[in-house]
């Protein structure tokens, strides 16, 4: 049983992710990078050969591009020409994608080779997420906001708060333009955190607003992350109301990087031609082995 054998081009947050990811996957092996200069790859990756093409590294089945967006497309289809499967994810305005997307598509039905496009977190996962939601509640509104405003003002009262630690509050305004609250506290040592959730839920402070409160154990980590917060409101009808949220911290490289090795995995099985990312019934920890 053989492990697919990618190449990162290109190594740097986005390659560094990938190669991070790679290295925890049972079925995917990193088989080398290919990067401009001279530069050494981080200690963890001291080990892993280094290339200035792809034609000096040997036995790769594709490639991972994780080069900036605009130069994604001569990359790709250099690679394509030379018959090496890819995936990529530069996120590109809407003329300019299309006009990428086309390129590759020719290229790899040309060189009979497959490409998956479209791949990393946005463009990728997040479309999907909100095709879903519309899916869910097909008449209604969605707010996106890829970071809620901090209210530093709403994060010093809860700290002033018995039991809190740290805190921090987040704002955002929904489908509705209501405005809603998002509270993160840390709480300190001894203090029982129910008591604390609701001694936050009953501060005047928050009266007639929406706020949902969340606990956590590091709020350093919480500042550092990525933030995503997703609403979709149905149009109320029949005496019916529906609404979705949702609320993500998370690193934004290592989701991309999750997302493109998924799609890697898809390669083996698709047709030649450009292939747009979705969602499959795979075993996203790699336990199971591809022979």
């Amino acid at each position: 049983m053989r492990r697919l054998r990618l190449a990162i081009v290109g190594f740097g947050r986005l390659g560094h992710a990938c190669g991070a990811a790679l290295a925890a996957a049972a079925d995917l092996e990193l088989v080398g990078v290919v990067r401009r200069g001279s530069a050494a790859l981080p200690a963890a990756f001291a080990h892993t050969p280094v290339a200035g093409h792809m034609r000096d590294l040997e036995q790769v089945d594709a490639a991972l591009l994780c080069v900036p967006a605009e130069h994604t497309t001569g990359v790709a289809c250099e690679l394509l020409q030379a018959r090496m499967p890819i995936v990529e994810c530069a996120q590109l305005g809407a003329l300019a994608r299309a006009e990428h997307y086309a390129a590759i598509e020719s290229a790899a039905r040309h060189r009979r080779v497959q490409a998956m496009i479209g791949c990393g977190w946005d463009p990728g996962a997040l479309p999907l997420l909100n095709r879903l939601f519309e899916v869910l509640i097909p008449h209604g509104s969605t707010v996106l906001g890829r970071h809620p405003g901090k209210s530093l003002h709403h994060s010093a009262a809860v700290e002033e708060l018995p039991g809190v630690e740290e805190a921090l509050t987040g704002e955002l305004r929904d489908a509705d333009g209501k405005l809603r609250r998002y509270v993160y506290f840390q709480v300190a040592n001894g203090a029982n955190a129910e008591e604390v959730r609701r001694s936050i839920e009953a501060d005047p402070l928050f009266a007639g607003e929406e706020t949902e409160v969340f606990e956590m154990t590091d709020l350093t980590s919480l500042e550092a992350s990525s933030g995503l917060v997703m609403e979709r409101r149905g149009l109320a009808k029949a005496g019916e109301h529906q609404s979705l949220s949702l609320d993500a911290r998370f690193d934004v490289w290592t989701f991309a990087a999750r997302v493109m090795l998924d799609a890697a995995r898809a390669l083996p099985e698709l047709p030649p031609g450009a292939h747009r990312y979705s969602l499959r019934c795979s075993d996203p920890t790699g336990a199971g082995q591809r022979t």
